[in-house]
């Protein structure tokens, strides 16, 4: 029924890995290292960590079954959370870093459960019957209160 695909591209976020990326190209440049390891090593950090996050997405589909959640390239396969074992589930704003340390896969600072994100302040909150959170972060906030609404899922805030 509704499927949304997120992914890094915060301007800022590749600001910085891209000046990370430049600056240890330029210090290779200007002054060798002594040794072709520290080259071959700091290159290629400086190659992998924009291409992980380039790599980095989060794919959330919700379903009649439930909701999966996968978070590519920490997840192999989906992560499913069927409606039976979700007690509220409802869109609220946050704030990704006083609530969870920032963006990517983490856990609350008070006990507000797991985060899935990738960049704004909206999410899909899920409180589970075994006392469990889980918010996966989205851009399309008001499609997916329509589409809980259609299954009848969407429930009130249960702060």
């Amino acid at each position: 029924m509704y499927t949304e695909t997120q992914r890094f591209t915060q301007w800022w976020l590749w600001l910085i890995l891209i000046g990370v990326w430049s600056s240890m190209v330029y210090s290779i440049i200007t002054a060798p290292p002594q040794t072709n390891a520290a080259v071959y090593v700091s290159f290629g950090i400086g190659i992998l960590l924009p291409v992980l996050f380039w790599q980095m997405r989060l794919i959330t589909r919700i379903t009649e079954e439930g909701i999966y959640v996968r978070f590519i390239p920490f997840h192999f396969k989906e992560k499913f959370f069927p409606w039976e074992t979700i007690t509220a589930s409802y869109v609220r704003t946050y704030s990704p870093l006083k609530e969870y340390g920032g963006w990517g896969i983490k856990y609350g600072f008070n006990g507000q459960g797991l985060v899935y994100n990738v960049a704004g302040n909206v999410g899909l909150q899920l409180q589970f019957k075994e006392g469990e959170a889980i918010l996966i972060g989205t851009q399309k906030g008001e499609e997916i209160k329509q589409v809980l609404a259609a299954l009848g899922h969407l429930t009130e805030s249960v702060k």
